[in-house]
């Protein structure tokens, strides 16, 4: 799936879960970032760069995988197929509304 394949899957999951309030970027290496943002009435998703209070940084084939729900994100961050960097707790909330 390319990057706004995952975007409309991100927006797709969004629109059925409670308000995130949080900004979540999304590092997919070379295939480029998009930034989740969870703070306004409905989310936004984009593919730009900016800031976040959490960064996932994985590959565009397991943040697929994790959307579809064929890849559990505890199970990606501790096999090394999901790093995150700042706050924790925003990715546990983030990681609870793809597993829904």
């Amino acid at each position: 799936m390319d990057i706004d394949g995952l975007m409309e899957a991100l927006r797709g999951r969004a629109a059925l879960a409670p308000k995130l309030g949080y900004r979540v970027k999304f590092d997919l290496g070379d295939d480029g970032v998009i930034l989740f943002d969870g703070t306004g009435n409905a989310a936004s998703v984009a593919a730009e760069d900016g800031e976040a209070d959490s960064t996932l940084t994985l590959s565009p084939d397991s943040l697929e995988k994790m959307i579809a729900g064929a890849l559990d994100p505890t199970f990606a961050y501790m096999t090394g197929k999901l790093k995150i960097g700042g706050s924790m707790g925003v990715a546990l909330k983030l990681a609870a509304m793809l597993e829904d």
